[in-house]
């Protein structure tokens, strides 16, 4: 069963859910906005895909740092890991895990590549 990662509330979720339902592909929902997030999920992402697919650098929640703030949480993956928990939204959504890794993002290619 896939997992996904993300906030009810997003357009992209709403996308992924109604690509899986199409699809006929059953997952389980973790909304970490009312869930939260544990650093050791976001430490296996950023291990399995990087930074560059985790952090979403385009989000208003990103914009809305300092230019101090932002440099602390790029200084190490520890900083970045303790900002992403704390700031959930800015984390691409969504996070779908696979029996073959991770998609992050709505990618229509590859959730349809599931089937």
């Amino acid at each position: 069963m896939l997992k996904i990662y993300g906030i009810k509330n997003c357009n992209s979720m709403k996308k992924t859910f109604d690509l899986l339902n199409e699809l006929g592909l059953s997952y389980e929902f973790h909304d970490y906005k009312k869930q939260g997030i544990d650093a050791q999920t976001v430490k296996k992402w950023l291990d399995q895909v990087g930074q560059e697919l985790i952090l979403n650098k385009k989000g208003t929640t990103w914009k809305k740092l300092s230019e101090q703030e932002q440099q602390h949480a790029l200084s190490s993956e520890e900083n970045l890991i303790s900002t992403l928990t704390t700031h959930t939204s800015m984390i691409k959504r969504p996070v779908i895990e696979t029996h073959q890794g991770y998609i992050v993002g709505f990618n229509e290619d590859e959730i349809r590549g599931l089937k």
